[in-house]
């Protein structure tokens, strides 16, 4: 566990750099093919900064307005919820994140924040009554998971990140291409553009990279804290097979849902979905507790 939480530690500035280094090739593309020079990468670099900055100070609050989420600022809205985190939180020896709850039918959640000590844990309405509480411990226990060992800040910074080279991508084809320089070779030119276009796909790459090993770890961490390997699979059943879109789904902030805000899908779903097998997933939470 704790080489897992150094690891993330160190791929969420990994990712950083690498965010920074596309942003800034992209850049000087744009640059070269448009006679722009080096105006090109600045403008990259600069957007590329304060969008990771931006990302950093203020995503986790972008995440809960975009996906509607309210606080629960008291114990006595929602005494039930509250107690489980709560309880968790106690045996886990990690601090009380704020807690949040979206106005959807559609069971799921999702965990965000920088760090710990910053963490909001969401959830919707729909999951809140559709599960036991062995099941909603269990979902808890996860996001919770997800928290500890920074899974939240890696998933965080890889929403905003895709985002704003999607943007870029956008920005460079808006502003100036077809303008190019004479003088420049086709080859170049041809490699430039080609750039320029992939930019974004190389960015749903970075997306896809948030690993399904840490949904399957977030399960096994969960697991481990509640001692109740049941209650997790028993949620992600009722979650599977409920089978509802939610109403704010998003694809900037699909991965960092519990499992996809779009509904059960099947046609390609194991090869481009960030989310591991809900089966898959359940299977491995069954092995466990039939290992105790």
């Amino acid at each position: 566990m704790y080489s897992h939480i150094d690891s993330n530690k160190r791929k969420s500035w990994l990712l950083i750099a690498l965010f920074v280094g596309v942003l800034a090739a992209a850049g000087y593309a744009y640059g070269y093919v448009n006679g722009a020079g080096y105006a090109g990468l600045a403008f990259a670099l600069l957007v590329s900064f304060g969008m990771t900055g931006f990302s950093w100070f203020f995503g986790d609050k972008l995440v809960l307005l975009t996906t509607g989420a309210r606080q629960i600022k008291t114990r006595d809205e929602y005494p039930y919820l509250w107690n489980i985190v709560e309880n968790l939180c106690i045996t886990s020896g990690q601090p009380m994140p704020k807690l949040y709850v979206v106005e959807d039918a559609a069971p799921n959640a999702f965990a965000t924040g920088t760090s710990p000590e910053k963490a909001s844990v969401a959830f919707t309405t729909g999951l809140i009554e559709l599960l036991e509480n062995e099941e909603l411990e269990g979902v808890a226990a996860h996001e919770l998971s997800h928290v500890k060992n920074f899974d939240s800040r890696y998933m965080l910074l890889v929403a905003t990140m895709v985002g704003t080279l999607t943007l870029m991508g956008d920005l460079f084809f808006r502003f100036g291409i077809g303008r190019g320089r004479r003088d420049s070779h086709p080859a170049i030119l041809i490699i430039g553009l080609v750039f320029l276009i992939a930019s974004p796909i190389i960015g749903e790459l970075i997306k896809l990279a948030v690993s399904r090993s840490r949904e399957y770890l977030a399960d096994a961490s969960g697991a481990l804290l509640t001692r109740y390997p049941d209650g997790l699979a028993n949620a992600l059943e009722k979650i599977s097979t409920h089978g509802q879109k939610m109403r704010l789904a998003s694809n900037a902030t699909a991965h960092l849902w519990i499992a996809s805000p779009f509904g059960p899908s099947q046609k390609f779903a194991g090869l481009f979905s960030t989310h591991p097998p809900a089966k898959e997933r359940i299977t491995r939470l069954r092995n466990m507790a039939n290992a105790r």
